[in-house]
């Protein structure tokens, strides 16, 4: 019975590769149609535009349902077995992107979609080998909620200083990813009390957790989409997303505290494989591809 989580994670990750490039096609025309390059982050106007984009619409609607292929994989089959399979939508949207830029995958990006890969791949293996599922303690759900309190103030501050630079990019989806890292752990445990029929005050703040999440990290997303090629966002999101819950997991949530020293090494140097492969993916994205993929997006040239 495990296996049949497979083929709903394959089809989640190509809905999720699919989902990206009709978002980031919705994105780059509200965008356009404001007269702005989403450099800055994108305005009220441009969010009001994506809601009457029936492109960025439909992108969206894949995504849900993306989300839900996910979420049912992981009832048949381990973390171990379907986490990875995710960044299936990394390898696919980089062929999609280099496509439509018209411009081939060189050794440096396929180099650095092979580093995300292996990096998080091992670092979920991993995880899931010594880590066991523990009920999460009200004292350590305060913590969660401190953290992401502060780390929703610090990214406010951090935007006002990097949206001008040339780093915005490579910023937004490392935030959007941070942001939906704790999306997956609040929305764990939202989950768990509504099954238990706990609907307390902790159930209530974890649920305004996930909303607040799922805003700050959707803005910063469509941001992205607005300022750089799909495949470094999606990279954030197969990448950035799942060693952020997973550390979550290991760092508060104690999951992980019969492991030894040799696999926190692993831990170190397989998520810090990962996040070289998104830094060189970033690196590796020229402006011609992101003016090319945007022209694409908006109907321009070929």
């Amino acid at each position: 019975m495990q296996y049949l989580g497979i083929p709903l994670a394959i089809l989640g990750a190509v809905l999720m590769s699919v989902s990206a490039m009709l978002q980031h096609r919705g994105v780059a025309r509200a965008d356009a149609a404001g007269n702005g390059d989403g450099g800055e982050g994108l305005g009220l106007r441009s969010f009001l535009r994506l809601l009457k984009s029936k492109t960025w619409l439909s992108g969206t609607l894949l995504l849900g349902v993306a989300v839900v292929c996910q979420l049912g994989a992981l009832l048949f089959s381990p973390l171990v077995l379907v986490q990875p399979i995710g960044v299936i939508s990394l390898v696919l949207t980089a062929v999609i992107t280099a496509k439509q830029s018209g411009m081939p995958v060189g050794r440096r990006k396929a180099l650095s979609i092979t580093l995300c890969v292996a990096g998080v791949g091992g670092f979920v293996a991993v995880a899931s080998s010594v880590a066991v599922d523990k009920e999460i303690t009200e004292p350590q759900l305060i913590v969660v909620l401190v953290i992401l309190a502060a780390l929703v103030v610090l990214l406010g501050i951090a935007f006002v200083f990097v949206r001008r630079t040339k780093w915005r990019s490579l910023f937004y989806v490392v935030a959007g990813g941070v942001m939906y890292g704790f999306l997956v752990t609040l929305a764990k445990v939202v989950l768990a009390r509504w099954q238990q029929g706990d609907y307390g005050w902790y159930f209530l703040a974890c649920a305004a957790g996930v909303v607040i999440s799922l805003l700050v990290g959707g803005y910063f997303v469509q941001t992205a989409y607005a300022s750089s090629s799909a495949d470094l966002v999606i990279a954030g999101l197969t990448v950035i997303d799942p060693l952020v819950a997973v550390t979550i997991g290991i760092v508060v949530l104690r999951e992980t505290e019969g492991a030894n020293l040799l696999v926190n090494i692993l831990f170190v140097a397989l998520g810090a494989l990962a996040i070289i492969g998104v830094l060189l993916l970033q690196l590796t994205q020229s402006d011609d591809e992101v003016s090319a993929v945007r022209n694409h997006a908006l109907g321009r040239g070929n």
